[in-house]
């Protein structure tokens, strides 16, 4: 196994995460519909422009990045179960065959049945 420097994902996000993930997209979002309050007709168009704009690309980009994560978090998990099977001989989240289970129409035979049935006329 690999020695990762990069800490685990617990699942378990700080509120102080949330803000800087949603917080600073979401407060310059505010801040141009503010400035287009403010000023309909002079600087708030242009500011909300602005404003609205970059809070919606740092939003873009952290949605963005919390992808490409999952997909490393994926492919480590693939490595993994791969790393598994070279030991075992089978995927982890394999179950143990018990066998084939067939369900047929009703009214079929097969071939079982009939030997059953020569049998038990013998």
């Amino acid at each position: 196994m690999r020695d990762d420097p990069t800490p685990q994902d617990t699942g378990h996000t700080s509120v102080g995460m949330l803000i800087v993930r949603y917080g600073i997209g979401g407060a310059m979002v505010l801040a141009g519909i503010v400035l287009l309050a403010i000023s309909p007709s002079e600087l708030g168009p242009e500011g909300f422009g602005m404003a609205v704009g970059g809070g919606l690309a740092v939003l873009l980009l952290n949605l963005l990045f919390r992808m490409g994560v999952s997909g490393e978090r994926e492919r480590e998990e693939e490595e993994r179960a791969r790393d598994y099977f070279d030991e075992h001989g089978e995927w982890p989240e394999d179950e143990p065959s018990t066998g084939r289970k067939w369900w047929l129409a009703p009214g079929v035979r097969t071939l079982e049945d009939e030997e059953r049935e020569r049998r038990r006329e013998h």
